[in-house]
């Protein structure tokens, strides 16, 4: 009886147990507000709960029973419970969130990556007057070349991933923005499409380099992908920030060009009489009067927090940049938002995104450049004799631009460049664009099916621009009767997004299995609309505008992308992983026959380390990666070129009827057999870490097919509309071998220096190509090409002429070698040497924290690229001498003397350069002041960019998009105070 009522009382004991029930609330750290769909589970069991909108939870369980208090970014907790109210606070994991990566249609920990994905984030972006998202990750990545197109203010930048990947159509990545694939091109006026997005806005960029990774985007995603997440908003009490600089741009060095002595003895030695009489009395150095320091400042305040608990994110933002090259300046507002609710037991999650920005755009004429680099330095600006009015001096006399006159005086000489300082004063070119790029998602996890969500993503990407280019009637030309000249654009383009696709994730015992499948449809709209004016005046100097020319513009286009795609992922144990994805793509770009494309990829992994025999043991993470995949390209491929379409003339090729001039229309070439470009890609990789992860890297080795490149070939007469059309003629091969290597070298509680380092190697050739193709215009002569691409070369080669030097290594005029023996000097004598991609491209980057100092070094070098002088190309004695005129020239012409300029010297290849270079990007030195402002910290730094630049290139810059230098624009040299402030 007494072993009875014991056992009784036991079991009426646990099931009183078992009764209990526990509440809590859940709080961030952070912030102290209560944290909403917390998981809460009792320590070795499956009874489990979420927390609810205030962070409450209610669960199960008795004294003694231990919680586990989890969430994603945030260190888990155990409390063991003790009859006590529970009240757990959890404080962000940084090292977990840095872990998580930004793929296609989803995340994935580090860990389970299979593909080659790099990802860089706030703490490593680049620092100074950024202006495009681009720039915050030059020299970060290994394989990722990214060349500003020049020195002005938010130009655009050229990005390559693993070398280009075709001849004709785009090369450049495809940007998603929150989810938002941007549109593949801007509007008239905008000079970067990235320069929507205010850069103290983004949070990560995820930059997926290999096809398993970048085929779940398709087609437009062909030369690779990179992802922009910005910031988003956590719930919690209200946080401002500011982030503001000033900036100071100065020019750092000029084309080499006589100087007016050195002129002054060319004209002396070589000219006749009235050469010699032409000559003037100024030394004007037309470069120093172009450029000009610059100023600017840009200013960000952000506001992150809850409303009603909901978390959100708000910025404004303003940036005013001026050009080194006077009257160039961009003026930039942005604004964003981003909203994210979670609503019905945090089983749906919504979220907002949506930017705007307005840029006004005043480009200085870059015609300055060149007539700069050309015009006499023995002449003045201005000149009282001139009829070309430029301002009124001090004695009431009207003074004009000096130019060459003819006999008359009265209009410029035909051929006569025209004066810089009038090109910068007289022509106003302006633009206001115009950009909204929104989305709202939805990610609804089905109750009644667990692991199952569904997500629905709407996104729109808007733009318009209005500007206008306007002429002054005074001008310098040689256009009688000149009375002033004026184009007014508007442009409009559209990108509309809708994504549709169910993910399930659901882990069963060591197994993980995560599948999607989904839908998707984007539209591309572009309106342009233009108007150009040619202005005639009455006799008392108003506009006559019925005798005024006006001629109308109008280009409508619409095309379509439809897609299908699916993946899926098994991991097992975390060591041996996965993944295989299809997407299916349909372009209205091509023909019906062939506008399905299909593109398959398959990737997997092993985590050595995750191994029974490596766990403890000397790495920390070392991953075995291998993949295959394809992707399609028709990105910069023109609309429904396998119809017939209708150009209009210009306002030069019109048609009188009576006393009406008319706009005539053509037919384009059209080819119905056009088809996917297509790339494939293997890629193996090794990501590794050891000394508690003091040392990490990734090795990654590549190669990429891709076949029926689009390029021009000829066709026979009469049998199109045209002698050359796009067709799919070409193949090309890529592979290279890609390092990144990571160290601290020092850490302590005071002290921590890191240095990364990445290398990439590649080559590129094109392996099947029917018809050569010569590319690549320049400067002199008429028509001249420098570049050609042809089979079993690399694309955009320098195609040339072999010069012949004399005994002391100088340049024999004229004397080219005579390659194929035939003994005559053709252009069956040019040779391919060089081309413009680096074989080899590095970027090394340094931190450094001592207490509350900080200092970061960013350096990149190419190796291998080589650029073709186009400046110093067209020097020649005679040149100096032309039509009644004295123009300058490139300083060469000391040294090689050349005294005509012909075809054969302006391709030799004594002006394909070595430019190789070593370029220092940034050095930045902050101070971060602890709890200083109302118990916030803020943080001050100066910073200096583009500070060294080594090479032995000759020409302005070594680092020229495309390889060919003829009149850049120069990159500034740029001095930066800096200040980020919380509270």
């Amino acid at each position: 009886m007494q072993r009875y009522i014991t056992m009784c009382l036991l079991l009426l004991g646990l099931v009183a147990h078992a009764q209990d029930t526990v509440s809590g609330v859940v709080m961030e750290a952070g912030s102290g507000m209560p944290m909403p769909g917390v998981n809460v589970i009792v320590k070795g069991t499956t009874r489990g709960t979420a927390t609810d909108f205030d962070g409450n939870f209610t669960i199960e369980a008795g004294t003694g029973d231990v919680l586990v208090i989890s969430y994603i970014g945030f260190v888990s907790q155990e409390v063991t419970i003790n009859g006590q109210p529970i009240r757990v606070t959890l404080s962000e994991d940084a090292e977990q969130l840095g872990e998580v990566v930004v793929i296609g249609y989803g995340t994935v920990k580090k860990e389970e990556a299979t593909d080659a994905v790099d990802v860089v984030t706030t703490e490593d972006f680049n620092q100074g007057p950024i202006v495009s998202a681009q720039q915050l990750i030059q020299g970060k990545v290994a394989g990722v070349s990214i060349t500003t197109g020049s020195g002005a203010p938010g130009e655009g930048s050229n990005v390559l991933i693993r070398g280009i990947s075709s001849l004709s159509l785009n090369s450049n990545p495809l940007f998603v923005v929150d989810g938002v694939p941007l549109n593949d091109g801007g509007v008239g006026g905008s000079r970067n499409p990235l320069n929507l997005i205010n850069p103290n806005d983004i949070e990560s960029m995820s930059v997926l380099k290999d096809a398993s990774a970048t085929s779940i985007y398709g087609s437009r995603a062909a030369n690779g992908v990179i992802l922009i997440t910005t910031k988003k908003g956590k719930a919690g009490e209200l946080k401002l920030n500011y982030t503001g600089i000033t900036s100071v741009y100065e020019p750092v060095n000029y084309v080499d060009v006589l100087t007016a002595n050195e002129f002054r003895d060319v004209v002396n030695t070589y000219g006749d009489a009235d050469d010699i009489a032409r000559l003037g009395s100024a030394s004007t150095d037309w470069q120093d009067l172009i450029y000009g320091t610059a100023f600017g400042g840009d200013h960000t305040v952000s506001a992150q927090g809850g409303i009603f608990n909901i978390p959100f994110r708000a910025s404004v933002g303003y940036t005013d940049q001026g050009g080194i090259l006077k009257g160039d300046n961009l003026e930039r507002m942005t604004g964003s938002f981003n909203l994210r609710p979670r609503l019905l037991d945090d089983n749906l999650l919504l979220e907002f995104n949506a930017r705007v920005s307005r840029t006004d755009n005043k480009f200085a004429n870059r015609g300055a450049i060149g007539a700069a680099n050309s015009f006499d330095p023995t002449k003045p600006v201005y000149d009282i004799n001139s009829p070309f009015y430029a301002f009124t001096d001090e004695n009431g006399n009207d003074v004009g631009y000096y130019t060459y006159l003819n006999a008359s005086g009265t209009q410029q000489l035909n051929l006569a460049p025209t004066n810089p300082i009038a090109l910068l004063d007289l022509v106003n070119d302006q633009a206001t664009v115009d950009r909204f790029v929104g989305n709202f998602k939805v990610d609804y996890s089905l109750p009644w099916a667990e692991g199952l969500t569904a997500t629905v993503n709407a996104g729109y990407d808007y733009s318009s621009s209005e500007g206008f280019s306007e002429t002054q009637p005074n001008i310098p030309t040689s256009n009688t009767g000149f009375d002033g000249s004026r184009n007014d654009y508007t442009q409009e383009a559209i990108n509309s997004l809708f994504d549709a696709y169910l993910t399930y994730n659901r882990d069963f015992g060591s197994n993980n299995l995560e599948a999607t499948a989904g839908y998707s449809y984007q539209k591309f709209e572009f309106d342009n609309y233009s108007l150009n004016t040619e202005r005639i005046l009455k006799a008392d100097g108003s506009l006559d505008e019925e005798a005024s020319i006006n001629q109308e513009f109008i280009d409508k286009s619409r095309n379509v992308l439809l897609s299908y795609f699916g993946r899926v992922k098994y991991d097992f144990d975390n060591r041996y992983i996965i993944k295989a994805s299809l997407r299916a793509d349909a372009s209205s770009k091509l023909n019906p026959d062939d506008r399905w494309g299909y593109f398959p990829s398959v990737a997997a992994a092993w985590n050595i380390h995750n191994e029974s025999f490596a766990t403890g043991g000397f790495f920390n993470q070392l991953k075995l990666r291998v993949g295959y995949g394809e992707v399609g390209n028709v990105n910069g491929l023109g609309d429904y070129n396998f119809l017939t379409r209708y150009v209009g003339s210009t306002n030069t090729a019109q048609y009188q009827f009576g006393s009406q001039f008319y706009n005539t229309f053509r037919p384009e070439p059209i080819n119905e057999d056009l088809r996917w470009e297509v790339g494939s890609t293997w890629n193996a990789g090794l990501d590794f870490a050891f000394f508690n992860s003091r040392v990490n890297g990734s090795v990654n080795a590549y190669l990429k097919k891709t076949n029926d490149l689009i390029a021009n070939t000829i066709v026979d007469p009469f049998t199109n509309f045209g002698n050359v059309i796009p067709a799919n003629i070409g193949d090309m091969e890529n592979k290279g071998i890609e390092v990144e290597l990571g160290l601290t070298l020092v850490e302590t509680e005071n002290f921590r220096w890191n240095l990364n380092y990445n290398v990439a190697f590649n080559d590129n050739t094109i392996t099947r190509l029917p018809d050569t193709q010569d590319v690549g215009g320049i400067s002199g002569g008429v028509g001249n090409t420098i570049q050609r691409h042809q089979e079993g070369i690399s694309p955009f080669s320098f195609f040339v002429y072999k010069q012949i030097y004399d005994e002391d290594g100088n340049p024999i005029e004229g004397a080219v070698a005579d390659i194929n023996g035939d003994g005559q000097i053709n252009t069956d004598d040019r040779y391919f040497y060089k081309d413009p991609y680096a074989d080899v491209i590095m970027g090394l980057n340094t931190s450094i924290n001592w207490k509350n100092w900080d200092l970061q070094a960013v350096s990149r070098a190419n190796i291998g690229n080589y650029a073709y002088n186009n400046i110093a190309s067209t020097s020649a004695i005679n040149n100096v001498f032309q039509n009644d005129i004295l123009t300058n020239t490139h300083s060469e012409i000391l040294t090689t003397g050349f005294q005509q300029f012909t075809e054969v010297n302006l391709i030799s290849d004594y002006y394909i350069e070595n430019a190789s270079f070593f370029r220092l990007d940034n050095v930045t030195l902050g101070y971060t002041f602890q709890d200083a402002f109302f118990g916030n910290p803020f943080r001050i730094y100066g910073a200096a960019n583009n500070l060294l630049v080594i090479s032995n290139y000759s020409g302005l810059d070594p680092e020229i998009t495309g390889g060919i230098d003829n009149n850049f624009y120069p990159r500034p040299r740029v001095f930066v105070l800096g200040l980020n402030l919380n509270f």
